[in-house]
């Protein structure tokens, strides 16, 4: 009978389809890993950044302490010379012996006075040194951060292109598998989590303003790393969601999973997120009713399905 399907060719479309979806989770986790390398180089820029800043400060501060200790260098040397005429007048005038008692106790209380002065200037100098040095070490340090993270940033640019042209190739493996399916495996590819027909949902009645952001996307296209307007990933599908309420959330999906408050799957609320297969390599959002909305897959729109359609890890909440 026509649109019967046989049990021969139904096993073949279910190898086809198990097939497909285990090359195109092994795509999807590897746009995951990237998108976390992404965020890893734009903490390393920032790192940069701010090494590279205080670099500069601390070799401007280095600077700045050498010219002190220069000055004061400069004054001790001006005591020392003062000194130095000093006794050397004294010693002529009490050659010829014609200093008084009175002259004598001035001339050793000025000769204290310089003294004092003296040391005061020579501790002044010992602690510019010491100070000197520190700052030359803290420029040091700061200047060997800078390079450490730029050698840093640069291993993560080299590794994330390495991961980009692997990912591509992946890409398009899939795609093309996808848009190669036959009629029949294609619906079957679109149902196989068994979906709620768009038209059966009111993306109003779920009062809350989070997942009616996200139902309002239902039937837009599935799109590697997207995150909106025109097509969405999974846990692109959550970040515009919920920024487009004025929250900011993580980027992939294990990070989403990591960065909420855990709840119990007994207890969740519309707006939750639910993450899904080993390694939290997808994410839907909970809508209430045992539903969750979430971007799939290549060639699959964004469609509302079971909770439970797919093994879940955990679900959290912001």
């Amino acid at each position: 009978m026509a649109g019967l399907v046989s049990p021969a060719h139904a096993e073949d479309l279910d190898t086809l389809i198990a097939e497909l979806g285990t090359v195109s989770d092994e795509a999807t986790a590897k746009m995951e890993q990237i998108k976390d390398l992404e965020g890893q180089l734009e903490q390393a820029r920032a790192e940069l950044d701010d090494s590279a800043r205080a670099a500069a400060a601390a070799q401007a501060r280095a600077e700045e302490v050498r010219g002190a200790r220069a000055m004061q260098q400069g004054d001790v040397n001006a005591v020392a010379t003062s000194t130095y005429r000093t006794l050397q007048v004294d010693n002529v005038v009490n050659t010829l012996g014609s200093a008084t008692p009175q002259e004598v106790i001035d001339k050793t209380t000025y000769l204290g006075s310089i003294s004092r002065k003296r040391q005061e200037q020579l501790d002044g100098l010992r602690a510019a040194n010491e100070e000197a040095i520190q700052a030359a070490r803290e420029a040091d340090v700061a200047k060997a951060t800078a390079q450490y993270n730029r050698v840093k940033l640069d291993t993560q640019l080299a590794q994330l292109e390495k991961e980009r042209a692997d990912i591509e190739a992946r890409i398009k493996d899939v795609e093309a598998r996808v848009d190669a399916l036959s009629p029949a495996a294609r619906e079957a590819w679109t149902n196989q989590a068994n979906p709620v027909p768009a038209d059966m949902l009111d993306p109003g009645a779920f009062g809350n303003a989070i997942t009616a952001a996200a139902l309002a996307q239902l039937g837009k296209p599935y799109g590697w790393g997207a995150a909106g307007p025109d097509a969405f990933d999974c846990s692109g599908l959550m970040v515009w969601a919920y920024s487009q309420n004025g929250k900011s959330i993580p980027r992939t999906s294990q990070a989403q999973l990591a960065g909420g408050t855990p709840v119990s799957m007994s207890d969740l609320q519309p707006g939750d997120i639910v993450g899904y297969y080993p390694g939290v390599t997808h994410v839907g959002m909970y809508i209430g009713n045992g539903q969750v909305v979430h971007a799939s897959d290549y060639g699959i729109p964004v469609q509302v399905v079971p909770l439970n359609s797919m093994p879940v890890q955990g679900a959290v909440r912001y």
